[in-house]
């Protein structure tokens, strides 16, 4: 334990002194992580041996979703969806589903043997976008500011609109499987839809009245203060589990009503929460690096290759294509914005979610969602700044 610990730290405190170097250079974060899990772990050097089992590894990555998706929904500024002649509207409401769509009619061609509610679940689990692996895009501003903002909201919100499209796609799973009523399907989803949105909004709205009073009181001190939103984040998350709702639609919902209610603190009060989500994404991109990507690599084929491949390029491309139709921007501006949607922690916390449940083909699924994963870390970390540079030099 001590010696996982040790070169665990040894590498975060060396990327950390020289994250600058690495970064400004075709290397981010999460490849360097993936990278040294892969490396380090019992496939290669086995200096890093996580002893971590699946319910460990989704706990860890269900908490840092959780984390994620309420500081990104807490973070979007929803009037800049209808900005820049609506992007991040049309990537959300255009773009996404015909992603899923895509994704669905591409795994009917390629992967047959998958039946066709589950290549549903894995067109859905594929199509969010990941803010973190984009991150050397969305912060740089030698990128068009209309561009950065469209990623950065779609990024944000699109992990949390395809949350309740799993959870019905799992349920009408479960109700394949038991030979139920598919009312019992539906009154499943709704359950966990109402619910999770009840708990994330009374939670939050609770949360900001105490707030408030303690505010008014001075009792506030700002080291503490820092800790009640991540706290916020993680208490909507597990009460809602806790009472047989989707932790995941309560921590969005309810980081979409902290965007309001704190409109005026919450960058200050999400920082802590931010630095918290960063940690655990390292932790999970070690793990993911050294335990998922040796586990799935004896059930990649093919085809599951040439899939992930599509997902990376035509299947998201083509629908952010359609979606900017009659917009002004120029061909390579819509192609660099098809281009940069990575996949990432939210892909992999679905992936691993879905495991819990009677699936045909669940070792596919993972397999498939690991290899697009992996060579998005790869191949958008890459070519990020070198993309980014050729469009700064256009645009002058």
């Amino acid at each position: 334990m001590y010696q996982n610990l040790a070169f665990f730290a040894a590498f975060l405190l060396i990327y950390s002194l020289f994250a600058g170097r690495f970064e400004s250079r075709l290397l981010n974060g999460p490849l360097m992580f993936m990278l040294a899990g892969l490396l380090l772990g019992p496939s290669f050097l086995a200096v890093l041996q996580p002893r971590i089992d699946r319910n460990g590894l989704r706990l860890l990555a269900e908490l840092t979703l959780a984390i994620v998706l309420f500081s990104d929904a807490a973070n979007a500024n929803l009037r800049v969806l209808r900005a820049h002649e609506g992007l991040p509207l049309r990537l959300l409401m255009i773009g996404l589903p015909l992603t899923v769509l895509g994704g669905w009619l591409v795994g009917i061609w390629l992967l047959p043997q998958i039946p066709l509610l589950e290549l549903a679940i894995l067109a859905t689990l594929l199509a969010p976008t990941d803010a973190a692996l984009g991150k050397a895009v969305v912060s740089n501003l030698k990128v068009p500011a209309p561009v950065r903002e469209g990623l950065n909201v779609e990024s944000g919100l699109n992990d949390g609109i395809c949350v309740p499209v799993l959870l019905m796609l799992l349920a009408l799973l479960v109700e394949e499987q038991t030979q139920s009523p598919l009312s019992l399907a539906l009154e499943l989803f709704f359950e966990e839809l109402g619910i999770g949105a009840l708990v994330g909004l009374g939670l939050t709205y609770l949360a900001w009245l105490l707030q408030r009073y303690s505010g008014r009181r001075r009792w506030l001190t700002p080291m503490w203060s820092q800790l009640t939103l991540p706290g916020l984040a993680i208490l909507c998350f597990a009460a809602a589990q806790t009472v047989g709702g989707s932790g995941f639609i309560a921590a969005f919902t309810g980081g979409l009503l902290a965007s309001h209610l704190f409109s005026g603190q919450k960058h200050h009060l999400l920082k802590a929460g931010e630095e918290f989500a960063s940690l655990l994404s390292v932790i999970t991109w070690v793990v993911f690096g050294a335990m998922v990507i040796p586990w799935a690599w004896s059930s990649l084929t093919l085809n599951i290759w040439i899939y992930s491949v599509l997902s990376l390029t035509a299947i998201r491309v083509l629908p952010v294509l359609i979606s900017l139709t009659g917009t002004r921007f120029n061909f390579e501006t819509r192609l660099f914005i098809g281009w940069f949607g990575p996949r990432g922690l939210a892909t992999i916390v679905f992936a691993v979610m879905v495991l819990d449940y009677p699936l045909n083909a669940g070792h596919s699924l993972v397999a498939t969602a690991a290899c697009t994963v992996l060579l998005s870390v790869a191949l958008h970390g890459l070519s990020a700044n070198p993309w980014v540079a050729r469009l700064a030099s256009r645009n002058h």
